[in-house]
């Protein structure tokens, strides 16, 4: 007994010919299935073992920055040390119109809960190889940060204010975060970026003796992320925001930072899939392309869609219709002014 969408099909006492059928539809079902998401290994945004040329060739794909350095088993962004911040940077800008990036990670160290820091970021971004404040990047940056913070800076800041924390709005750390910024925003590192937070979930990342991994995915103007850090080989959602835009070009990055507080944040690989994907007449009309980072129906300061340009016939139908107007007016206007004079050689006769 096979079962193909729910639909139970017996092989067993079948003429050879009905077994046949059977096979070939199994078959049709299997390449509609993959041709609906197709993915392919973009080895040029890709950055895996053994990271040949990583840090040490010009012809590298792949750039380091800061206190990153390459291990043989990982890239290692921070050591576990106080004040260190690094980062690795795709040279090779992205054009793709679906992708996924698939990162496998490992943060770990000798500071106890809540006493170590402060995380890393992975990014696509116009700009690249700029340090700042952001996780070791750069502040009011343009294009989409995934923020994997181990430390809580609200909660604690508020502690030692003396100041209640409102457990209604308390966020468990680690804490996974999105945000996606046009230039115009900035990342609020006392409040863990709370204020542009695009959504979040909490992520027990540190110390784990099997392998963590995140997902990032962009499709059909979607924007995803998924986590597998139980070691069950099962993706959970975490993030799913509908109606992001982001321009074609960017750079794939990763950054990380320590303060007072440290960790040891390593990064084993990223994997960027191109995601081949069908759409209809009309997702193809509403995929139009953008020159900045958009997010529909959010409501901060300069991300709001800008206004669909009129159409030929809709120009055409306001310039004639208010030629009509000016017309009739003027006719009005000669018709009141004949009225006048008539009334006044009247009175002067």
């Amino acid at each position: 007994m096979a079962v193909v969408e729910g639909v139970a099909v017996d092989l067993r006492g079948r003429s050879w010919r009905e077994g046949r059928l059977c096979r070939l539809l199994l078959l049709l079902l299997w390449v509609t299935r993959a041709e609906q998401m197709e993915e392919h290994l973009k080895r040029e945004h890709s950055l895996t073992k053994p990271y040949q040329g990583v840090g040490s060739s010009s012809s590298s794909l792949w750039e380091l920055m800061g206190n990153a350095m390459v291990m043989t088993q990982f890239v290692r962004l921070t050591p576990d040390v106080q004040s260190k911040q690094g980062a690795v940077w795709n040279r090779v800008p992205c054009y793709l119109r679906d992708w996924e990036m698939q990162a496998h990670f490992k943060i770990h160290g000798q500071g106890k809960k809540n006493l170590n820091g402060d995380g890393f970021a992975i990014w696509y971004t116009k700009d690249r190889m700029q340090p700042g404040p952001v996780f070791g990047s750069k502040d009011n940056f343009l294009g989409l940060g995934v923020f994997v913070d181990t430390y809580p800076n609200e909660e604690k800041q508020q502690e030692a204010q003396k100041r209640r924390y409102s457990s209604g709005n308390q966020r468990v750390f680690p804490y996974v975060s999105a945000m996606v910024s046009n230039g115009s925003l900035a990342y609020d590192h006392d409040r863990d970026g709370r204020p542009t937070e695009l959504g979040g979930c909490t992520a027990m990342v540190r110390n784990l003796n099997h392998d963590t991994f995140l997902v990032i995915r962009y499709v059909k103007r979607r924007l995803t992320v998924l986590l597998d850090i139980d070691g069950k080989h099962e993706w959970r959602d975490c993030i799913d925001i509908p109606g992001v835009h982001f321009p074609r070009g960017y750079y794939f990055g990763v950054s990380s930072v320590t303060g007072d507080l440290s960790d040891n944040h390593d990064i084993i690989s990223l994997k960027l899939y191109q995601l081949t994907v069908q759409r209809t007449p009309e997702e193809e009309q509403r995929d139009k392309e953008v020159f900045l980072p958009i997010v529909e129906n959010m409501k901060l300061p300069g991300m709001e869609a800008p206004l669909e340009p009129m159409s030929g016939l809709a120009l055409f139908l306001i310039v004639f219709f208010s030629l009509v107007a000016l017309v009739f007016a003027i006719v009005i206007g000669i018709i009141v002014y004949n009225k006048w004079q008539e009334q006044s050689r009247k009175h002067f006769y």
